[in-house]
């Protein structure tokens, strides 16, 4: 029996969730029409979670802090039907060159500037992106939980927080924290060892996990262990798929039924994402690759 998980991930009063979602990091081609049809080419592959941030475009050839979210936002005017087909998650607490800035203030307006560029009235899932170590997680609660009243968010998660970072959070919430998104991949195993998956499992949090082919590195061999590109080919060829496929169905793979955000700005790659579904990993396939991954043997 497979361990890879392809079934939808529940998001409470979100509902369900594809298990792979369309990450928005690459979004920065001001091409509506192209845009469109990427955005279009994910949802009717199954990706209905749309993940974006308000610091996407200050890289990857964007122009800008929030240009990313605006570019989304001019796909959702040309196409107002497609909202209607998404769960529309966005982050914010990074403010450069701060860096962060998750004051009650700064997230308030973090927020709403998010809303504007974004065109929308309300943010399904809004994300804190990376922890402001000077802001009492009691304070960032009232300020998130007034968003939430004033109906500006409909949910809250974290991204890159430690398990204790998340947890104080939580403990001054009058809600869930519903997600929880590291860094996860074949290549970049710490939400095993660190106790993120843990406390997912724990408490229902969902992990939506970035990088899952760590950064194209999956696909381009760099700084990847000999042992492991080896075991991965090797299932890959026993699986009639890519290396990059059998990465992503390792993600899928794990207890803890992680969501994998996928960033490609290809249509075709898209609908290929769902050969990782009919991938067959068993105990000794992801062993064997977490072995070479880490490059020791597991005692």
């Amino acid at each position: 029996m497979s361990l890879v998980n392809s079934s939808a991930r529940n998001l409470g009063e979100l509902g369900e969730i594809g298990p792979i979602a369309f990450g928005m990091w690459r979004f920065t081609s001001t091409d509506v029409d192209a845009s469109v049809a990427l955005v279009e080419a994910a949802l009717d592959n199954g990706m209905n979670l749309i993940d974006t941030a308000d610091v996407y475009g200050l890289d990857w050839n964007g122009t800008g802090f929030g240009t990313v979210e605006e570019n989304l936002g001019a796909v959702l005017r040309q196409a107002p039907g497609l909202r209607d087909r998404m769960v529309l998650a966005t982050k914010g607490g990074i403010r450069p060159p701060v860096p962060y800035d998750s004051s009650p203030a700064g997230i308030t307006a973090a927020c709403e500037d998010s809303l504007r560029r974004l065109g929308v009235e309300t943010i399904d899932l809004y994300q804190i992106h990376r922890p402001d170590m000077y802001t009492h997680p009691a304070d960032l609660a009232a300020a998130l939980s007034a968003l939430r009243d004033a109906g500006k968010i409909r949910a809250v998660g974290v991204s890159n927080h430690t398990p204790a970072q998340t947890e104080a959070l939580a403990a001054h919430l009058p809600f869930p924290v519903v997600t929880d998104q590291p860094e996860f991949s074949v290549m970049h195993l710490d939400p095993m060892r660190d106790g993120t998956f843990d406390a997912c499992m724990r408490t229902g949090r969902l992990p939506i996990v970035w990088s899952p082919l760590a950064g194209g590195r999956v696909i381009s061999g760099e700084g990847m262990p000999d042992a492991l590109a080896t075991a991965l080919d090797a299932i890959g060829e026993r699986e009639s798929v890519d290396r990059a496929t059998v990465a992503l169905a390792f993600v899928l793979a794990h207890p803890s039924a992680p969501v994998a955000i996928i960033g490609t700005q290809r249509p075709e790659r898209i609908a290929a994402a769902a050969a990782a579904f009919g991938v067959t990993l068993d105990r000794a396939d992801v062993y064997t690759l977490v072995q070479a991954s880490e490059g020791v043997p597991l005692p």
